[in-house]
């Protein structure tokens, strides 16, 4: 498939295939971190913004309800909530990591924290009808 007719709206076929992987390899708390914990996030934020990814969404949703338990997801969601949505905001502190950079900075300010907030909150309506 030639660069300009890559479908990125459907990228999240390959990411449950991967998913099988990582579950098998690294277990089911690092499969839903992936795919839930970072890649179903961003695919929701790309969702706000392009029409091809949210018509995807649906899909993308029912796929990751194949992959895991209701439990199984439901647990994830609220280990979430806890550690990242709900928990006391760190002290801030010089870090080289460019990841942790990242999941700082929505904490940092308010509006990013806000707009992720709501997407955590989006996202547990799609995962848990």
């Amino acid at each position: 498939m030639s660069p300009s007719s890559v479908e990125f709206h459907k990228i999240w076929i390959e990411q449950c295939a991967a998913t099988e992987d990582i579950r098998e390899q690294f277990g089911v708390k690092n499969a839903l971190d992936y795919l839930i914990g970072e890649k179903l996030f961003h695919f929701v934020e790309a969702a706000e913004k392009d029409a091809d990814f949210a018509r995807e969404l649906p899909a993308f949703v029912a796929a990751i309800q194949r992959l895991f338990s209701a439990e199984e997801i439901r647990a994830y969601l609220d280990y979430l909530e806890r550690t990242k949505f709900l928990a006391p905001p760190e002290p801030e502190i010089e870090i080289e990591d460019e990841e942790e950079e990242d999941d700082e900075s929505w904490s940092a300010h308010p509006v990013l924290g806000a707009q992720e907030l709501l997407r955590f909150s989006r996202i547990r309506q799609l995962l848990q009808p």
